[in-house]
């Protein structure tokens, strides 16, 4: 991390440490009970790491998103479920009433959200529909100066915990030039009509919160429009481009987990007579784990960089998820090699990335998506 401001590495150095001392220790038994602990989430909002990339103005800490991405990386390392419950607070919850929201709903939602006070989530995803917006289904018709919301969502992470405020969700609301016109509405949590469904049983991220929403006859008044009428999914798409490099943070981290624990392993383990770091074969492994972080952060220093100097970064961010999010489920694999009996079992922080790490190939944006997004960038696509 050389390229690191002495800020920069103090921040990286604050959050590693707040990751190893607190969020570590109650990783698997909230992994075990899927359990997302609201102390930990109340101690990320007072160090500041929900409002890094914020102004002050709105209770932020005045940051970047570079900054934003140091933290999400260093809580990757120890539990994926804390680290995406932060990138999605930040990203989808927080950063689009920032981007687009009135005054007034900057007013009243971000001192909350930024503070740790309160989560909120982005209703995107529907069983056929995510990113083909054509195939959304759910509607929002104007009544009496109130929208009415129909439909349903689904994988949307931060809408079910205790201190969700609202979750903005994506509807079509009218027809533009033959196509779907989609919009984005803040819906709050307990309005008449909007159920959170029980949480999903995922394969892995168990700690973070996820649900599917139910949205019958909802009324949530006309101002409750996020930015302009019928550019909801252009919006959208921007702050995926963003999220992208932060997950290729989170996976940054979660490779880099990986590689610690199955070093510590190899270094320790005392095979035939000498320990397994000395057969070259677990070396050869633990240098591929290496070179593999280290790209995987080039990758989303360069993305992130980037979109701080308000130069364009989508290609930059689509390169930085595939590489990164491929090098987390290659290094959990090799990792969980490494530990052998202990790498299936769950206490340890390798089983644990080897089925979180999955889901990094596919969230806001499969690999397949990326690619695409690359090829285009080629002419090619």
């Amino acid at each position: 991390m050389n390229d690191l401001s002495s800020e920069e590495r103090e921040l990286a150095g604050l959050v590693r440490e707040f990751a190893d001392t607190v969020v570590a220790p109650q990783s698997y038994e909230a992994d075990r009970t899927h359990t997302l602990s609201m102390d930990v989430v109340r101690q990320m909002g007072e160090i500041g790491l929900f409002g890094l990339p914020f102004p002050e103005e709105y209770g932020g800490q005045g940051g970047d998103y570079f900054a934003l991405c140091l933290a999400i990386e260093a809580l990757g390392r120890v539990d994926q479920s804390i680290a995406i419950t932060l990138e999605a607070g930040v990203s989808l919850g927080a950063m689009p009433i920032f981007r687009f929201g009135t005054e007034e709903q900057k007013q009243e939602y971000l001192p909350d959200l930024l503070s740790g006070h309160a989560l909120a989530g982005f209703g995107l995803t529907e069983p056929e529909a995510g990113s083909d917006a054509g195939a959304t289904r759910t509607t929002a018709r104007e009544d009496g100066g109130e929208w009415v919301i129909d439909g349903t969502k689904q994988f949307i992470t931060n809408s079910g915990t205790p201190i969700t405020r609202f979750v903005t969700v994506t509807a079509v609301t009218g027809q533009q030039d033959g196509r779907k016109e989609i919009s984005t509405i803040i819906v709050p949590n307990g309005t008449p009509g909007f159920t959170v469904e029980p949480a999903y049983d995922k394969v892995g991220w168990n700690a973070s919160d996820t649900h599917p929403l139910t949205l019958d006859g909802v009324r949530v008044p006309q101002e409750n429009l996020l930015g302009v009428r019928g550019e909801g999914f252009r919006n959208f798409l921007s702050i995926l481009d963003e999220g992208r490099i932060a997950i290729a943070a989170l996976a940054t981290g979660a490779a880099e987990g990986c590689l610690e624990e199955a070093t510590r392993y190899a270094q320790s383990r005392t095979v035939f007579g000498a320990a397994l770091s000395t057969r070259q074969n677990a070396q050869f492994t633990l240098a591929r784990m290496a070179a593999r972080v280290h790209t995987a952060r080039l990758a989303w220093h360069h993305a992130a960089r980037l979109r701080d100097a308000g130069e364009s970064f989508a290609v930059a961010s689509a390169i930085a998820k595939l590489v990164a999010g491929e090098a987390a489920m290659d290094n959990a694999r090799d990792a969980t090699q490494i530990l052998g009996g202990n790498g299936f079992m769950n206490e340890f922080t390798a089983a644990r990335h080897y089925r979180d790490s999955k889901i990094l190939e596919i969230g806001e944006g499969t690999t397949e998506v990326q690619l695409l997004v690359i090829a285009r960038a080629l002419g090619v696509a």
